[in-house]
């Protein structure tokens, strides 16, 4: 059975350049599943959701967009992403594009 899922938004990776980002970026492709998982005891940001390619930590959902998704994760929401676009970029911010799921 497919997969139905609502968009909640598109957004870059951010802090890939402080994780596994450059050590599995060639093997991952578009559509790739990453899982979310809430960091609340992260001391820069307590609404922390880190992004996991095959259970290895990539990177973080920018902050400015976290809030509204970490209360849906505490609230028990089955948040998830693919990868929507992978680029060869001078900066880490525009190397993976990603976007965020709500299961309907």
């Amino acid at each position: 059975m497919a997969e139905v899922a609502f968009l909640i938004l598109r957004c870059p990776l951010a802090g890939s350049q402080y994780h596994g980002l450059a050590e599995v970026g060639l093997r991952m492709a578009p559509g790739d599943y990453l899982e979310l998982q809430r960091e609340p005891e992260n001391r820069h940001d307590p609404a922390a959701i880190r992004v996991l390619w095959q259970g290895r930590q990539i990177g973080y959902l920018p902050r400015a967009l976290n809030p509204p998704l970490a209360a849906a994760l505490d609230d028990g929401i089955a948040l998830h992403a693919r990868v929507t676009a992978l680029r060869l970029a001078a900066t880490p911010w525009e190397r993976v594009e990603l976007s965020v799921y709500a299961p309907l």
